[in-house]
């Protein structure tokens, strides 16, 4: 059997009706005739790589996707996509580690687009005792690593409610970016079995129900850190592993875990 690429024209269909977007208001914002869209969509007419750029940009298309197309085009990338590590990243990377190191004492970590773990700081890792270690070997995922029963899912007093944040903001991203890894991803994380003995979904009792889901951790000494996270993101990139790189910062929701992740960098050896 043989397999057809698709056009370039069927690609900015299925971007196009994935924002739910008409022929006529893309056309609009991007500010060419319905009439040539509709012979792009078609085959009919054959786009410019400007005009590609400019559909693509108006239609939110992921960098890495817009290469893509410009290739099914017979266009060079417009793109590129370096490691994290390579030389050109130094500066990024030093941003990203005093992002990191400055947040302590409390946790957070560096994502890239299939939430493999990049960078973390010190609080974090002080966090992820008791783990499996085959969970722990590069590369690290971070969500398998907290709904895997080997994981962090058995010390998440909300697990119900954690796992059904998790999964939708999966979906949203693989909706987003038309990621099939991603979709894959959340297909093995609704396998993960809940925790024996884990409470009913939306049984929080957290003075912040109905506003945003804190993450309810179960820590060796009996505690309970519960934790609002933020997602940081850069603003104008113009490289695939920029754009793709997140940064997810953890703050306390209440005073007692703030103390606590106080004492734990307090009693913490130096390094």
């Amino acid at each position: 059997m043989t397999t057809t690429s698709p056009t370039p024209g069927q690609l900015l269909k299925m971007w196009r009706q994935r924002r739910r977007l008409s022929q006529l208001a893309l056309a609009t914002e991007a500010d060419v005739s319905q009439r040539h869209l509709s012979f792009v969509e078609s085959g009919r007419a054959v786009p410019s790589r400007e005009m590609l750029l400019r559909l693509t940009e108006q239609l939110g298309i992921p960098l890495r996707e817009r290469n893509r197309l410009l290739l099914a085009a017979g266009f060079a990338p417009a793109y590129g996509e370096r490691p994290i590590d390579a030389p050109e990243f130094e500066t990024i990377r030093g941003v990203i580690e005093r992002l990191l190191a400055s947040h302590a004492p409390y946790p957070a970590l560096a994502v890239d687009r299939h939430w493999h773990l990049l960078m973390s700081n010190r609080p974090l890792e002080r966090l992820l005792g008791g783990i499996e270690p085959a969970l722990l070997e590069p590369p690290i995922n971070v969500l398998r690593l907290t709904l895997h029963p080997q994981g962090l899912a058995s010390r998440i007093r909300n697990f119900r409610e954690w796992r059904a944040h998790i999964l939708e903001r999966l979906a949203r991203q693989a909706d987003t970016t038309a990621d099939p890894a991603l979709a894959s991803l959340s297909e093995e994380l609704k396998d993960y079995p809940v925790p024996a003995g884990a409470r009913p979904h939306l049984a929080s009792r957290s003075s912040h129900a109905g506003i945003v889901v804190p993450l309810e951790l179960a820590m060796p000494d009996g505690r309970v850190l519960s934790l609002l996270s933020t997602t940081t993101v850069f603003g104008t990139p113009l490289d695939i592993t920029l754009e793709e790189l997140a940064i997810e910062s953890f703050f306390p929701a209440d005073a007692a875990t703030q103390a606590a992740l106080q004492q734990l960098a307090a009693a913490a050896p130096p390094g």
